[in-house]
């Protein structure tokens, strides 16, 4: 497995574009995935959160792929997250529908998978052995595994250090995104269990919140829904720690502190209108497109507070 394509790389995990009666705008989907190939990156996640994978049908799940796999180009790898059905409520229910989206990614061009966690699992006394079944059946559909240790109010599991090590041990896991939130000592106790049973798989930040902190701890990739805009800023960002960079890195730390800070707040399910108000500002999509049909509405007054930190980070012009 070729690690080299993830190592010190910023994946966006992308939004997919609705008008405010829930059609997909592809059309202005498809202009911004020009806008995201030209970017700085090592390639985008479709169907994670930030892209509602789970919420759509589909025949939408396959026109969004399709579509990112050919407007992104070969030279970029496409991630495409995995799941279970959330109807799917008997075990075998929730391994079978995810392995369904598994292969489905898989035929329609994705080149790894984004295992979501099986939240059905949560509290069950044989909660190991159904995760490792789960993962070890999603593999069945032939491309690399990135776990996903994500905190449990959104839909995640926590798994165990057993389960971990013995998933981290797995040939086709390429490695393990982490997005605990605010959790910063569960995320150093994961850190660690991975540098101790499986130092040479990619560590995948997915910490919009403590994004410069996460790199410190030896995060080397991102995977983050707040890459969906201002992306060449925070691949600047990355760049310059891992390049050794501290000027460079210190000086952009408060601007992509700022930007978590009006982004990734209450209510969360909110973040990715937020980040379609960005693009909105940025003038990457048109406002038609900023619909998240799944998330709470957003203010008039958030909607400028949006705009007013762009602007102090150098990202939109000051009005």
């Amino acid at each position: 497995m070729d690690l080299a394509r993830f190592r010190h790389r910023l994946f966006p995990a992308v939004p997919v574009l609705f008008d405010s009666q829930g059609n997909l705008m592809r059309d202005a989907q498809r202009a911004y995935i020009r806008w995201m190939a030209a970017q700085p990156i090592g390639g985008v996640a479709v169907w994670a959160h930030t892209g509602r994978g789970l919420k759509l049908d589909d025949e939408t799940r396959v026109v969004v792929l399709r579509d990112w796999r050919e407007g992104l180009g070969s030279d970029k790898t496409l991630i495409a997250a995995a799941g279970p059905s959330p109807d799917a409520i008997r075990p075998s229910d929730v391994i079978g529908s995810a392995v369904t989206m598994a292969k489905l990614a898989a035929n329609n061009g994705a080149d790894a998978l984004l295992v979501h966690p099986p939240a059905r699992f949560r509290g069950l006394r044989d909660n190991d052995t159904l995760v490792l079944e789960y993962h070890a059946a999603i593999a069945e559909a032939g491309l690399p595994l990135i776990l996903f240790y994500l905190y449990e109010a959104a839909g995640g599991v926590s798994y165990s250090p057993v389960a971990l090590t013995q998933l981290l041990a797995r040939d086709d896991v390429a490695g393990i995104k982490i997005a605990t939130l605010d959790r910063v000592i569960t995320f150093q106790q994961i850190v660690r269990l991975v540098r101790d049973v499986a130092p040479t798989k990619i560590l995948f930040t997915g910490e919009d919140r403590f994004l410069g902190y996460s790199l410190m701890c030896g995060a080397n990739a991102a995977l983050i829904g707040m890459g969906a805009a201002c992306t060449t800023l925070q691949d600047q960002f990355l760049q310059a720690y891992w390049s050794g960079n501290a000027h460079a890195f210190l000086s952009q730390n408060d601007a992509i502190d700022e930007l978590a800070q009006h982004t990734f707040i209450s209510p969360m399910e909110g973040y990715i209108g937020r980040m379609l108000v960005c693009l909105v500002h940025q003038g990457i999509i048109p406002s038609e497109a900023a619909h998240d049909p799944w998330g709470p509405k957003l203010g008039a007054l958030e909607y400028q507070q949006i705009a007013e930190c762009l602007a102090r980070i150098g990202q939109v012009d000051v009005a």
